[in-house]
């Protein structure tokens, strides 16, 4: 059958030009020639008989036959690291590797404690963490390149099975001593007259806000714009006036006294959600499942130790 002549080596050099955009930088990656890159996407063309790749003046992209077979390899080889953990994992949770993906507000704290709670469990795990824009972070559960991703989203996405969501709506975010701080709840005319320091156009919590004030029609020039949600509640830490987030973010600086959080009465900013996503189709590695499981516990505000 045609299934069995896709051989692992042509497929791994497929993948590394899907992920590199080129033949060279495949080549470069994979620490062979180009000619060899080449060669081996020739043969997979020969033998399904279709171009996998569009050749366009700044680069290759795949064609969409060559994006079926991109999936089928990326889920070939992410099954091939099950089969090996799970392996690992008859001696319990003792060895492995997770590798978790999350947009910049969880990796400051949340994921950082969530980290420390699970190793302590299971000292014999390896959890590899990055942060990424919201959309990168879901991208990067697509092809493969992180077991689980934390994110929020607004939107369903194909092939991601959501393994945990929760309404996040947007929040305020301020000192204790800030005039606002007596209040549970703001409107956005209550926080106009303030100072604010907002994300990036490209964040979620920005987006809703935006579309808050655009319904009315208030316009909020902030004293400051990062993509750093570390320097965003730095700013508000420092006295700079007013930030916004979500309740998962700032959860332990709440508790600890160090920030005050006021809902937005606003209906706008509630239509996200916060997503614990993995691939679907894929069976998760027992030390990902556990991972995964552990996270779900940790975020609901109901059952966070």
């Amino acid at each position: 059958m045609l299934s069995y002549r896709l051989q692992d080596t042509a497929l791994r050099y497929f993948l590394e030009v899907v992920r590199g955009g080129s033949v060279t930088e495949a080549a470069t990656r994979l620490n062979v020639s180009p000619s060899a890159v080449s060669r081996q996407v020739a043969a997979l063309e020969d033998m399904l008989g279709l171009p996998l790749f569009e050749r366009r003046p700044r680069g290759m992209v795949p064609s969409p036959a060559g994006e079926l077979l991109a999936a089928h390899a990326r889920r070939g080889a992410l099954e091939a690291d099950r089969v090996v953990a799970d392996i690992q994992a008859l001696q319990g949770l003792r060895r492995g590797r997770v590798r978790v993906c999350s947009s910049g507000g969880f990796a400051v704290e949340f994921l950082p404690r969530a980290i420390a709670l699970f190793t302590a469990q299971h000292p014999g795990m390896q959890i590899h963490l990055r942060a990424a824009a919201p959309a990168a972070v879901t991208q990067a559960v697509l092809d493969g390149d992180t077991d689980i991703g934390l994110t929020y989203s607004r939107t369903a996405e194909r092939d991601i099975e959501v393994q945990h969501r929760q309404v996040s709506p947007v929040i305020a975010v301020m000192r204790p001593d800030h005039p606002l701080a007596h209040l549970h709840s703001v409107t956005l005319a209550q926080m106009h007259p303030h100072p604010i320091a907002l994300p990036e156009a490209d964040n979620t919590a920005r987006q809703l806000f935006d579309i808050a004030c655009s319904h009315r029609r208030l316009v909020f020039e902030p004293v400051m714009v990062s993509s750093q949600f570390e320097a965003l509640l730095n700013f508000v830490r420092h006295g700079g006036g007013l930030s916004i987030g979500g309740e998962v973010t700032v959860r332990e600086r709440i508790r600890r006294g160090e920030l005050h959080a006021a809902t937005l009465r606003e209906r706008a900013v509630s239509g996200r959600t916060l997503e614990v996503q993995t691939l679907a189709g894929r069976t998760l590695p027992e030390g990902v499942r556990a991972f995964v499981d552990h996270l779900g516990a940790l975020l609901s505000p109901a059952t966070s130790p």
